[in-house]
């Protein structure tokens, strides 16, 4: 089920025109606030997003989340979120805030499911390349497990 739903983001994406402006990439590195302590979780990690009508997207991500001086101790995070984009497709944006909220898998010797929510702002230096910075929660049953606090480039 998970690698379907994958699938129907990523193919799209790869017969897209780049001119059109159609989808995104994005490459972020990300400090975490865990209970309480700002700092000792870090993370890295990419992902892209297809837009599919207006300023809605759908978008994947993979990072790997860490301890702080501890790299080898990391897990996996995949996430699939839906996002939406406020944009205004007759005029060029510079500033262009966005929500999202999906699923997160967390994957290590073992699995957790995980609920996410957040957003963010792209400021588009060029017609191609911006900066991205979001904050995004991460939840587990109902509880926080992590919020980060995203900093990046995204590419177009």
């Amino acid at each position: 089920m998970k690698q379907c739903f994958l699938l129907l983001i990523l193919v799209p994406a790869l017969t897209l025109n780049a001119a059109e402006h159609s989808g995104q990439a994005y490459a972020f590195f990300a400090p975490h606030a865990t209970g309480g302590e700002f700092g000792d979780l870090l993370s890295a990690g990419a992902g892209g997003e297809v837009f599919l009508y207006r300023g809605l997207a759908a978008g994947a991500d993979l990072a790997y989340a860490f301890p702080r001086g501890h790299t080898a101790d990391g897990i996996g995070l995949l996430t699939v979120n839906p996002s939406y984009h406020f944009v205004n497709k007759d005029r060029t944006n510079r500033f262009v805030p966005f929500v999202t909220a999906g699923y997160a898998l967390a994957f290590r010797s073992g699995t957790a499911n995980l609920a996410n929510f957040g957003g963010g702002v792209t400021y588009w230096f060029t017609g191609r390349f911006g900066a991205r910075v979001e904050v995004r929660d991460y939840r587990i049953s109902g509880q926080d497990a992590t919020t980060q606090f995203r900093f990046g480039v995204a590419f177009r």
